[in-house]
């Protein structure tokens, strides 16, 4: 354990050598996205219109990154991770029950991809400092990133398209949506519980309490955790995101580059997760000009009522996991009427919940595993991907059935 004043953290390592199998995927979209506005397939003004469009998540993306590796390197997480589990008592459950209640919290008040960003280390430094495992809790962060994003339109960048597309207010929207909500957190809770944490739990369901920790660099610890605060604050005054992100980045990177320069390196940049956004977004833009947005249509038929709302939900969870959310939610609504209003909140719960079943499915998800990789931390493939693909069926169900209930 180290004391305030002491030597500066040291600098960030670069996650993996080897390239990781994303890599190759990013830049292939990004090329295919190039060459189909290269070729006319995709016009250059609708092109233009797209990238103006996604600058700011763009932005966002980049900058929170950065403030989150940051904030780590300052000791912020490791603080905030031992408190947490002073306050569980030592006993596993209350513990499964803070991270629970403080995922859940994150993500509805802020967003999911500031969960997926700045708790998803938090937890990650917890398992170690408790020496458990550490599966569980970054589960916990993945899965309630996208399963709480439904209460508020802040929650996710698809409920303000949504709520915009609508014209609900948030009070309205909220109305609407608290049973949904409480119907997937409930599936995610318990699934979660039996999963993941129970077979974890350790004797007893105890667990020694951690000593405390105390922060390398006094100076960059308080800058971060400002940096931090000043984040949520500018999220929660309406700020837009990105904005927010880079306010709140600026004075750190400062203070690295002043106290700790050899912390602050190119990895630093999610140059991956950019070059895969941006060319996602021009690939799927360009298919639904030519057959995508059929397709859809058809997927999600003609009808209303309870089958309609239930194609409108599949459709989106169904299009989340083959192409993102994002893009999902957005050749959904091209072709649902604004006055389609259950089904457009039920294709709205499809793209929010439904994106669990492959890693790609939802910015937040693909957030996640940057933490979990810069963190060389690995959660075993196969029984994340078949629990996560239980967790998006059932939970859509659930809130849309229950969408159904509130009219």
């Amino acid at each position: 354990m180290t004391t305030a004043g002491a030597a500066p953290p040291a600098p960030i390592r670069p996650p993996h050598r080897r390239p990781h199998p994303l890599d190759a995927i990013a830049v292939l979209l990004a090329v295919v996205g190039a060459g189909c506005v290269a070729t006319g397939l995709l016009p250059r003004p609708e092109a233009a219109a797209t990238l103006g469009r996604i600058l700011p998540l763009l932005l966002f993306l980049g900058t929170v990154v950065v403030l989150a590796e940051l904030t780590a390197a300052a000791g912020v997480f490791d603080v905030l991770a031992t408190r947490l589990a002073v306050a569980a008592g030592g006993s596993w459950p209350a513990l499964f029950a803070l991270c629970v209640g403080f995922a859940a919290a994150t993500t509805v008040v802020l967003n999911l991809d500031t969960t997926a960003v700045l708790l998803t280390p938090v937890l990650l430094t917890l398992a170690a400092t408790l020496r458990t495992a550490v599966a569980p809790l970054a589960v916990t962060t993945v899965w309630l990133a996208n399963t709480a994003s439904l209460l508020l339109p802040v929650s996710n960048l698809t409920n303000l398209l949504a709520a915009d597309r609508i014209g609900l207010d948030p009070l309205t929207y909220a109305s609407l949506m608290w049973l949904p909500q409480l119907a997937v957190l409930a599936v995610t809770t318990v699934l979660l519980w039996y999963c993941w944490w129970r077979p974890a739990r350790p004797p007893g369901n105890r667990f020694p309490a951690p000593a405390a920790h105390r922060p390398p660099d006094g100076v960059l610890y308080r800058t971060a955790l400002a940096g931090c605060l000043l984040f949520v604050g500018a999220i929660l005054a309406g700020v837009p995101v990105g904005l927010g992100s880079t306010v709140a980045a600026g004075p750190l990177v400062l203070a690295f580059a002043i106290r700790s320069p050899r912390t602050l390196r190119y990895a630093l940049v999610p140059w991956r997760l950019l070059l895969f956004v941006t060319g996602l977004f021009l690939v799927i833009q360009t298919i639904g000009r030519h057959g995508l947005n059929d397709l859809v249509a058809g997927l999600i038929g003609p009808d209303g009522g309870v089958l309609g709302a239930l194609r409108a939900g599949g459709t989106g969870a169904l299009l989340a996991n083959l192409v993102n959310n994002l893009p999902a939610y957005l050749a959904g609504e091209v072709v649902l009427p604004a006055q389609e209003r259950q089904r457009l909140l039920a294709l709205l719960i499809g793209t929010n919940v439904g994106p669990l079943a492959l890693p790609w499915a939802s910015l937040a998800t693909l957030l996640w595993l940057e933490r979990c990789r810069a963190a060389r931390v690995r959660v075993p493939a196969a029984r994340f991907l078949l629990t996560s693909a239980v967790v998006a069926v059932l939970g859509t169900l659930a809130a849309v059935g229950a969408l159904l209930l509130t009219g």
